[in-house]
């Protein structure tokens, strides 16, 4: 954790409902399904070494608790000494001297001595060993030589898990997924499979249908999709970043809302002042004009090989927009070379991007034609991480609710859908689809009447109610629609009452935050001056509370 505070420090300088209480709570086991499902989830599932230790995880850089380990406790100085290795380079040898290759060599040493094992190599592959836990592996061995319907009479959301190595190429995944159903249809006697997925599920999931098709399946679901491309991956990918101080304050509540991202009171108040100061809007353009290519082009490229950037799951978020800009900012101007470092993984990238990311649209209009069910849940309400240009996205704060619901058109987090728009929808007989708070009209998607919306669910937590619809869709005997659900196609969920209902022009405003474009802009001096004072004086207090620690 220490040498993850230095990362942080480096990642800041890139950055620039009330409910009515007649609400129902569900189980999703409640319903009882002839048809065995499979659950594939995202990246969330830890890696681990043939040794048993769990991998790095961009997870790993964030103390959800906000509490010291013991571990952390005690002596500061490889803190103080990973700070520095990073700050250093970067205030002397970049800021004052335009000199940035220190900078990078100790920024990629602090980073690779974090993901280690958890990268892939020059050709898309993982270190010998490292893989899913032997705990899940066994879990699936055993489910496949398994009725698990047993003495329940029926098969439950649980009972077939897809466990895989997320980082892989989906492609290779999807072949895995093709041998786990057919076994699992053999065990259960069962001529088709239902799935449901989420995330990075979603990608495999989509591999899968474009190589197997849908024979063997019975309905797919998919929730918080990236399948459609993801702009936090994207964005950042392809070099399209943007910084904005408000977008950064935003995540910060909806953070402490959902109990993530928690860096504790010291970090959080130095953060805060920073944004309060007006430094980083400030500083924007100079950013991108002056020092783009050689920080924030310069690192992401530099480094991206030593981390994230070898999964070739990652890169099939990518959207078809960002494609060549990615491969060009990671790899260079000479990426189709077949001589390139890379050369292994590129193929596998450009694969996907072939065989499914060119053909998308048809692939998932397959599933219906195919005759499986299909349903799809685009979860907003939240900011979307800003470290993208999209940070005004109706958005999960992963994937804007454009790309997981499949084409659905909508507003940004300022403005509603234009009354003109709306009205002109209304006239063709489309008024259904927009949603009460004006921000989406489903209309666009691939399939309307197959999409749903929760408001107030974020991209990492999948409700019992998504789940049961998910559920319940992908199992049934033929294809329901929006209007076979009590909750209507546009919903509302609480946290604190873990309950959902329809949404309402009176309940939709969920958001921790006001979204307003004018104070965004800073425009009003006195007041943030004012700010800056209030949060200079709070950030002296926790300074202090901080070296009394």
């Amino acid at each position: 954790m220490k040498k993850i505070i230095s990362v942080l420090l480096t990642v800041l300088m890139i950055l620039p409902l009330a409910l009515p209480a007649s609400a129902q709570k569900i189980n999703p086991e409640e319903s009882k399904s002839q048809i065995p499902v499979i659950r594939i989830l995202g990246d969330g599932e830890p890696m681990y070494d043939a040794e048993g230790n769990r991998l790095f995880h961009i997870r790993s850089m964030f103390n959800e608790s906000g509490e010291e380990t013991e571990e952390e406790k005690g002596d500061n100085a490889e803190l103080y000494a990973s700070v520095i290795n990073v700050l250093m380079p970067f205030l002397i040898d970049g800021l004052l001297n335009d000199e940035w290759d220190a900078y990078y060599e100790n920024l990629q040493k602090e980073i690779g001595e974090l993901t280690g094992d958890a990268k892939l190599d020059c050709n898309g592959n993982p270190v010998e060993g490292t893989g899913i836990s032997e705990t899940r592996q066994k879990f699936m061995d055993y489910a496949s030589t398994h009725n698990k319907k047993g003495s329940k009479g029926y098969y439950g959301l649980y009972d077939y898990h897809f466990w895989y190595d997320w980082r892989l190429d989906p492609l290779e995944s999807a072949d895995k997924l093709h041998t786990y159903i057919q076994a699992v249809k053999k065990v259960t006697k069962c001529n088709k499979v239902a799935i449901n997925a989420s995330c990075i599920g979603t990608i495999v999931t989509t591999a899968y249908v474009k190589k197997y098709g849908v024979s063997d399946i019975q309905g797919i679901g998919y929730t918080g999709s990236l399948a459609n491309g993801a702009e936090i991956l994207s964005e950042s990918i392809s070099g399209k970043f943007d910084t904005n101080s408000a977008a950064i304050n935003r995540i910060l509540m909806d953070s402490a809302y959902l109990g993530i991202f928690n860096f504790g009171d010291f970090i959080n108040t130095t953060i805060d002042m920073v944004l309060a100061t007006g430094v980083i809007d400030f500083l924007e353009k100079d950013i991108r004009d002056n020092l783009y290519n050689k920080l924030v082009y310069g690192v992401t490229s530099a480094l991206a090989l030593s981390t994230f950037y070898t999964y070739p799951s990652y890169w099939a978020a990518v959207s078809a927009e960002d494609y060549e800009d990615a491969l060009v900012h990671v790899f260079g101007e000479n990426y189709a070379d077949p001589d390139h470092e890379y050369a292994g993984l590129i193929k596998k990238i450009e694969n996907y991007n072939v065989e499914v990311r060119q053909q998308f649209p048809e692939i998932i209009k397959s599933i219906s034609a195919g005759g499986a069910n299909f349903a799809a849940i685009a979860k907003y309400g939240f900011q979307i991480l800003p470290i993208c240009k999209s940070y005004d996205a109706v958005s999960d704060q992963f994937v804007s609710v454009k790309r997981a619901s499949f084409g659905a058109t909508t507003s940004t987090i300022y403005e509603p859908l234009e009354e003109s728009y709306i009205l002109s929808r209304q006239q063709l007989g489309f008024g259904k689809y927009i949603s009460p708070d004006k921000q989406i009209d489903a209309s666009t998607c691939i399939y309307p009447d197959y999409t749903w919306f929760v408001k107030n669910s974020s991209h990492s937590e999948y409700t019992d109610y998504e789940k049961k619809l998910l559920y319940d869709v992908s199992t049934a005997d033929r294809q329901l629609t929006v209007e076979d659900f009590p909750w209507s196609q546009f919903m509302v969920y609480d946290y604190d009452t873990d309950t959902m209902v329809a949404m309402t022009e009176e309940n939709c405003n969920t958001e921790q935050w006001q979204a307003d474009e004018e104070v965004d802009n800073q425009s009003n001096f006195f007041k943030v001056l004012t700010n800056f004072i209030k949060k200079l004086l709070n950030w002296f207090k926790q300074l202090f509370s901080f070296f009394q620690k």
